[in-house]
C-alpha cells in the first residue's frame, strides 16, 4: 500500500538526456540554390520569403514597363532626374522589404519559442474531435512515464533505453512477447508502442466522456478535489524549481504542454476514471453465475497443500588444466540423471514404507519443502500433477521436469472460503528520516518518527470520537487528514481486503477473530500510523476473486465496444511536434 502523492500523471524529471528539439526537424529544402534550413521554422520562413519575393518581382516588372514608356521621347536631363527618382524609390522599397522580411523572422521566432504551433497544429483526429500536438504529447508522455515508473526494474531487459530517443529504438522480440503485442509492424519502435497506447487511451476517454454526457452522469465531488490537489502540487513543484507552471511542464513533458493543456486533459482523465469506476462498481453477479465461472476455471482459484523433495539430475561441470569450465558429455549427463532417478525412487519407496519425508530428503542430500497454500502454474510438471482432478490425499510420485526431479506428496485441494473485509483508515505518515539505514542512531530516529506519527494518530482518533463518531464522519476525516493518496478521496475505504494483501500489522488487525463492525484502533507500519475503522465482512475470498475476474472481462468488453471501428487519423505536420 503506497502512501501519499497526487494521482497520475504527475510531472517528473525527464529520464536521461532529452533529444535536442532541432534535431527532430532536420530536412532538406532545395527551392533555393542551397539548403534553406534545418527545421520547419526555416521552411515556413522560406515560404513567406518566396511569396514576398514573387510580389517584388511582379511589382518590378510592371515598374520597368512604365519606365520604358516614359523614357521614349524624353530629354536627357528629364530622363536622368526620372531615373534618379526611380532609383531612390527602388531603394526605399527594398529597405522596406528588408524590414518586412526581418519582421517576419522576428514574428516566426517568437511564435516558435512560445510553442504556439505545437499548441495549435492538429496532430490527430479521433471520431470527429481534433487534438493538437501538445494534447497528443500529454497522453504520449503519460503512457511512457507511467510504463517506466511501473516497470523500471526490468525496462533494460526489454531493451528500452530511456536515455535516447524512442523513435530510434526498435522493440526486441522479448518486449513484443512479454507485452503480448499482436501482429507488430515491421521495425516497430518504442515510440510507436507508446503512441499506440496514447491514441487508444484518448479514444477510450473521449468515447467514455461522450457516453457519460449522454447518460447525464453526475461526477462525484472527489473529481474536483483530486484535480485541485494535483494542480496545487504542480504549482508547488514549479515554484520550488523557480519556473512557471508552463515552463516546468515544457521541461518535463516537452514543448507545447502548457498549464491550460495539462489541466484540461487532467480533468478529462479524472472524469473518465470516475465514470469507469462507477460502471465497475455497478456490476454484480448471482451466486450461480459465480459458481459457473469458478467451475470453468478452477485451477485459477484453487490452492493445494503438498510436500515435495527436490533433487537436481544435472551432471556437474568440470575444469581443464588451465581452469576453464568443461561441459559434461552426453554420457556423463545421462549417468547423472539415472543416479538421481535411482535416489528419488528409493526415497519414494522408503516414504511409502512409513518413513518421514523430510528426514529422508536430508539423508539423500535433497531439498525438502512444504506448502499449505500452493497456486497453479501452467506448464509446470509439478503443478500439473498436483492439480490433476484425479488427485487424492496421500498420492505420491516421482516427477521429472527437465533435469529436476521431485518426490511430490499431495494432501489437499481447496478454495478460500474465508470472508474478505472492508475497512477504512487514516494514515498519518512518518516524517522524512535524516539518517540512512547504515548510519549510527538510525533505529532510534525511526522509533521517534513512529512515536510522533502515533501521537498525531491518537489526536485524530480523539477528534473523531469527540464528534458524531460514525462511519460517515470517519470518511470525512480521512478525506482531510489521511496521507494515503490511494484511498483518501473515497474516505479511506479499502474493500474486499484479503489475507496477506496488506502489511502484517494492518492485516492482523483486519482479520482478528474478535473484530466487529465499528471497531477502531491504531496500527503502526513502516509508513506511519493508521487510524482504523472496521466496516465489516464482504464476499468469501473465492467469490471476490471470480467477481473481480468477471468484472475485468466486462469492463474490457465495455471499453472495446465503445472504440470499435474508431481509427485515429494522424496529421503528419502536427505529429512532427509530438515527442
Amino acid at each position: 500500500m503506497a502512501a501519499g502523492g497526487p494521482p497520475s500523471p504527475v510531472p517528473r524529471p525527464p529520464f536521461g538526456r532529452q533529444e535536442e528539439k532541432s534535431e527532430k526537424f532536420l530536412l532538406h529544402y532545395g527551392a533555393l540554390s542551397g539548403i534553406i534550413g534545418k527545421c520547419v521554422k526555416c521552411r515556413i520562413l522560406h515560404l513567406i520569403t518566396m511569396i514576398t519575393l514573387r510580389g517584388l518581382k511582379d511589382n518590378m516588372s510592371a515598374s520597368r514597363e512604365k519606365q520604358n514608356r516614359q523614357a521614349n521621347g524624353a530629354d536627357p536631363k528629364t530622363a536622368r532626374e526620372a531615373q534618379q527618382r526611380k532609383e531612390e524609390k527602388r531603394s526605399n522599397f527594398l529597405y522596406g522589404l528588408i524590414a518586412v522580411v526581418f519582421l517576419a523572422v522576428v514574428i516566426i521566432s517568437v511564435v516558435w519559442r512560445t510553442n504556439v504551433i505545437p499548441r495549435m497544429a492538429t496532430a490527430a483526429s479521433i471520431d470527429g474531435e481534433n487534438y493538437n500536438a501538445a494534447e497528443v504529447s500529454y497522453y504520449y508522455q503519460s503512457a511512457y512515464r507511467n510504463f517506466v515508473s511501473n516497470y523500471s526494474y526490468f525496462v533494460s531487459y526489454l531493451g528500452l533505453d530511456t536515455s535516447i530517443s524512442l523513435k530510434n529504438q526498435e522493440m526486441n522480440e522479448t518486449a513484443v512477447s512479454m507485452l503480448e503485442i499482436e501482429d507488430p509492424k515491421e521495425g516497430m519502435t518504442w515510440y510507436d508502442y507508446f503512441m499506440d497506447q496514447a491514441l487508444e487511451n484518448m479514444a477510450v476517454i473521449q468515447t467514455g466522456l461522450k457516453a457519460a454526457a449522454a447518460e447525464n452522469f453526475s461526477y462525484p465531488t472527489s473529481v474536483q478535489a483530486q484535480y485541485d490537489e494535483t494542480m496545487e502540487s504542480l504549482r508547488t513543484a514549479a515554484a520550488s524549481s523557480g519556473a512557471s507552471v508552463s515552463q516546468y511542464l515544457s521541461a518535463n513533458f516537452g514543448g507545447g504542454i502548457t498549464e491550460k493543456v495539462y489541466s484540461e486533459q487532467l480533468m478529462r482523465m479524472l472524469q473518465y476514471s470516475a465514470y469507469a469506476t462507477a460502471y465497475t462498481e455497478g456490476l454484480s453477479y448471482s451466486d450461480s453465475e459465480l459458481t459457473e465461472a469458478y467451475n470453468a476455471n478452477r485451477n485459477t482459484y484453487d490452492h493445494v497443500a503438498y510436500e515435495v523433495v527436490t533433487l537436481s539430475g544435472a551432471a556437474e561441470s568440470t575444469t581443464d588444466d588451465d581452469g576453464n569450465p568443461v561441459d559434461p558429455t552426453e554420457e556423463e549427463s545421462a549417468a547423472a540423471m539415472e543416479a538421481a532417478r535411482n535416489t528419488m525412487n528409493a526415497l519414494l519407496d522408503d516414504f511409502k514404507d512409513g518413513g518421514n519425508l523430510e528426514t529422508l530428503a536430508e539423508a539423500s542430500e535433497a531439498t525438502y519443502s512444504e506448502n499449505e497454500n500452493g497456486n497453479y502454474s501452467a506448464g509446470s510438471v509439478l503443478s500439473e500433477w498436483l492439480y490433476d482432478s484425479a488427485r487424492k490425499d496421500g498420492d505420491a510420485a516421482v516427477l521429472e521436469d527437465g533435469t529436476v526431479l521431485y518426490v511430490a506428496v499431495f494432501h489437499n485441494r481447496f478454495r478460500d472460503e474465508y470472508a474478505t473485509v472492508n475497512v477504512r483508515h487514516i494514515l498519518l505518515n512518518k516524517a522524512a528520516a535524516t539518517l540512512g539505514a547504515e548510519d549510527e542512531g538510525y533505529d532510534a530516529e525511526q522509533e521517534q518518527l513512529t512515536a510522533d506519527a502515533h501521537a498525531k494518530a491518537e489526536e485524530v482518533l480523539a477528534q473523531w470520537q469527540s464528534g458524531d463518531a460514525t462511519e460517515d464522519s470517519f470518511a470525512a476525516l480521512a478525506f482531510t487528514e489521511s496521507g494515503d493518496g490511494g484511498s483518501r478521496f473515497n474516505g479511506g475505504l479499502y474493500t474486499r481486503v484479503y489475507k496477506g494483501q496488506m502489511l502484517e500489522t494492518f492485516n492482523d488487525w483486519c482479520f482478528d477473530a474478535s473484530r466487529k463492525p465499528g471497531d477502531t484502533g491504531l496500527v503502526d507500519t513502516t509508513y506511519g500510523t493508521h487510524v482504523m475503522y472496521y466496516v465489516g465482512t464482504d464476499l468469501p475470498r473465492w467469490q471476490a476473486q471470480v467477481t473481480e475476474a468477471k468484472a475485468n472481462e466486462d469492463y474490457i468488453a465495455w471499453e472495446e465496444g465503445r472504440i470499435e471501428g474508431i481509427t485515429p487519423e494522424l496529421h503528419n505536420f502536427g505529429m512532427g511536434f509530438v515527442d
